[in-house]
Formats: C-alpha cells, sequence, structure tokens
C-alpha cells in the first residue's frame, strides 16, 4: 500500500525558531532541541552554512535550495528531493541518504564519508495534486547529471545507485561501494577508487583516465582500455617483492640518523612504488629522505619525521602527512590531489643560526588537499593549482603564492649527514 503524505511549508519565523535550537542541539549548548522536520518543504531556500547535522528531515523537499557548505552529518535524509540543488562544500558525513533524489544536483567538494545512497522508500510526485502530495515506493537513489567533482565519497554506500552521466572526476572514493550501480557516460577521471568495488557496474561510456584503480573489484564490469589512459592500477609484482626492501632502507635510515651518520646509510627512494609500503612509514625518523619521482598514492606517513625530504615530482595523491614534521621538504611540481596535511609542519627548517629553509610546494598540484590547522607558516605556493584545497586553522604567516618570482629553486633535500640535514630542527 502507498503512503501519502503532504509537503509541510513553514512560515519563516517558525523555522528560523526550529533552526536555531537545533544549532544549540548541534553545538552542545544548553536549552537546544533536536530537530524533526519531517516532509518539510525547502525548496528555493537559502540554508547556505546552516548546522543540520543529525536533524530528523526525512522526505523533505530541497528542490533548487541552496545549500552551500550547509552541515547535513549523519542527518536523515531518507527519500529527500535535491533536484538541482547547490550543495558544493556540504558536510554530508554519514548521512541517510537511501532513495534520495540528486538529480541535476551540485555536490562539489562535499563530504559524503560512509554515507549511505542505496535503495530506500523514495518520493514520488503525484499526478493529479503534483508535488503538494508524495506517495511512496521502492527504487535506487537517482544522481543522473549530478555533479561531484571533488567531493569525498570515500566509503560511501552507492550499490545499485543510477547515477547516469554524472560528474565524479577529480573525487576520492576510497572503499566505495558501487555494486551493481549505473554508471554509464560517467566521468571518473582523476578519481581515486582504490579499494572501490564496482563488482556489476555498468560502465559503458565511463572516463577513468589518470584515475587511481588499485585494488578495484569488477567482478564481470569491464573498464574501456581506451577510457582509462592514464590510470593507475595495481602494484605490480616485482614492486611488491621490492617492498621488503625499501622497509630495510627506511630501517637503514632511522640507524643512519640515531647514530648521526655513523651507522646505517641515507634512504634513497627515487622512482620508487612505495604503495606496497601502505602505512609502514607511520611515525617513523625520516629526515631528509629522497623520495623524488616516487608513486606515493595513498601512502600513509602519519605522524612521520620528514624534514628536509625531497618529494619533487612525486605521484603523492591521496597521501596521508596529518601530524608529520615536513619543515623545509621539497614538494616541487609533485601531485598532490586529494593529499592530507592537516596539523602537519611545514614553517621553514632552520639549518643554521642565520639560515632557515623553507617547505616549497612550487609548481605542484593540490586541488582538493587538505591543511587545516596545518602550521604553513613561509611556505611557498608558487605556480600552484590549489582549485578546492581547505586551510582551516592553518597558521599561514609569511606564506607566499602567485606566480613565481624566479624559475630558479633550490629543489633540494638536506644531504650530508644528519646534523647538516635538520641541524637545529627541534628549536626551529
Amino acid at each position: 500500500m502507498n503512503t501519502i503524505a503532504t509537503y509541510v511549508k513553514l512560515d519563516s519565523e517558525t523555522l528560523e525558531a526550529v533552526l536555531n535550537l537545533h544549532e544549540r542541539y548541534a553545538n552542545g549548548i544548553d536549552g537546544g532541541k533536536r530537530a524533526s522536520l519531517k516532509f518539510v518543504d525547502f525548496s528555493g531556500m537559502d540554508l547556505s552554512g546552516r548546522n543540520l547535522a543529525d536533524a530528523e528531515l526525512t522526505g523533505c523537499a530541497f528542490e533548487n535550495a541552496k545549500l552551500i557548505k550547509t552541515i547535513f552529518e549523519r542527518a536523515v535524509l531518507f527519500a529527500c528531493d535535491f533536484r538541482k540543488a547547490d550543495l558544493r562544500g556540504a558536510r554530508m558525513a554519514k548521512a541517510d541518504m537511501r532513495g534520495a533524489n540528486l538529480r541535476g544536483a551540485d555536490l562539489s567538494h562535499a563530504d559524503l564519508t560512509q554515507s549511505d545512497f542505496r535503495e530506500g522508500e523514495v518520493a514520488v510526485a503525484d499526478k493529479k495534486n503534483g508535488m503538494m502530495v508524495i506517495k511512496h515506493r521502492m527504487r535506487p537513489g537517482d544522481a543522473e547529471g549530478t555533479l561531484f567533482v571533488g567531493a569525498t565519497l570515500d566509503g560511501s554506500q552507492f550499490n545499485g545507485v543510477q547515477a547516469k552521466g554524472a560528474d565524479f572526476q577529480d573525487c576520492s572514493m576510497k572503499g566505495a561501494k558501487l555494486s551493481g550501480a549505473i554508471l554509464k557516460d560517467c566521468n571518473l577521471a582523476g578519481a581515486d577508487l582504490q579499494d572501490a568495488d564496482l563488482t556489476g557496474a555498468r560502465l559503458e561510456g565511463a572516463h577513468f583516465e589518470d584515475a587511481i584503480l588499485t585494488g578495484v573489484a569488477l567482478g564481470y564490469s569491464k573498464i574501456d582500455p581506451k577510457m582509462a589512459k592514464g590510470a593507475l592500477g595495481d602494484p605490480s609484482d616485482s614492486a611488491k617483492i621490492r617492498a621488503i626492501q625499501l622497509e630495510n632502507m627506511a630501517n637503514e635510515h632511522q640507524a643512519w640518523w640515531e647514530s648521526n651518520g655513523t651507522a646505517g646509510q641515507h634512504a634513497k627512494f627515487d622512482g620508487e612504488d612505495l604503495r606496497p609500503m601502505s602505512s609502514m612509514f607511520k611515525g617513523m625518523r625520516l629526515t631528509a629522505i629522497s623520495a623524488v619521482k616516487c608513486n606515493g598514492v595513498g601512502v600513509r606517513f602519519v605522524s612521520t619525521q620528514l624534514q628536509g625530504a625531497n618529494f619533487s615530482e612525486a605521484d603523492l595523491r591521496g597521501a596521508c602527512f596529518a601530524g608529520a614534521d615536513l619543515r623545509g621538504a621539497n614538494f616541487t611540481r609533485a601531485r598532490l590531489k586529494k593529499a592530507d596535511f592537516r596539523n602537519a609542519k611545514l614553517s621553514p627548517l632552520r639549518i643554521t643560526a642565520d639560515k632557515t629553509k623553507a617547505t616549497d610546494f612550487t609548481g605542484a598540484e593540490m586541488r582538493y588537499a587538505n591543511f587545516d590547522q596545518a602550521d604553513i607558516r613561509e611556505a611557498l605556493f608558487y605556480d600552484v593549482d590549489m582549485l578546492g584545497t581547505s586551510f582551516r586553522g592553518a597558521q599561514a604567516t609569511g606564506a607566499k603564492r602567485g606566480k613565481s618570482p624566479t624559475a630558479e629553486h633550490s629543489g633540494n633535500a638536506a644531504t650530508g649527514s644528519p646534523a647538516a640535514a635538520e641541524a637545529q630542527a627541534n628549536a626551529a
């Protein structure tokens, strides 16, 4: 039996009171109250920047609404109508979006981590009464023609979603579940699909140029090689075997550092495929390593000591440097799309009492990278593509961007002894 419901239209005063109470609730302020706004008509409204985290919004209509950077984290958006809504930069992590209609919506650079878009009971227009009365039936979510450019969809549930012609360019879709999804004619160029499940997905006409396809499960689905030029597949068997040697090199480098150069050996990872190392570098002392033109896609350097390291021209898309010490590091012309530098130290490295070395990103590609809460004082961002890059809460005094004043950059990691590499780093 179909369920009949009527959209509720709230007057502006009532709505504002409800939203204010909910924002107090969401921010943990006394006197707040969680919003329960089922089947409310928000069509065409501007709710940009409002905090609706954890709100109950089942069946609401947001058609043509302006929802830029609106917070919907963990919200119940079951069967909501977001057709042609502007959701750029919206925060929707872990939201329940089963059966939602996203057709024609703009979700560029939105955070949809672990959101659920699977089949649900969705709102359908009643032929006699227009959009004032809605019936419900089971069907997959609808994202046909939706813009997801640069969005984060890691771990999201897209099983069976109809997304024909959707634009997922440069999206992070690590571990996303897309089995049985309709992805015909989609743009997945540059998308990071590490460990994603595409089993049974319809991929006719889908573009995967320059995409990261490591660990992707396809089942009987097929990606047209002509539509996947430059795509990055799984590490080779030789790279996996080589990983044992690289681990030894990293350990030798730590010994080199701890002995001030009397034991061990300075590590050079130039041109190496570091992906099989995964999280092995976490917390290690790798000051002044050379990793020019390495493949570090998705590698985790969390809390790693990397002062003066040389990553020039490296492919570090989706790599995680959260909490790492990167003072004086060289990232010139590196690929840093979707890289994570949250809380990282990127200020100058003190070499001697009167000499410092700035962290250098000249010529790097860092679209949608995250520098939130990072220390980027005096860092060089000349000639950098930083579309969608986030710097919330970053310390940026003296940081430089724009066109490079000179074509010459040192481009070298600190070399020689550990003392020359870092000198007085702890005092910097």
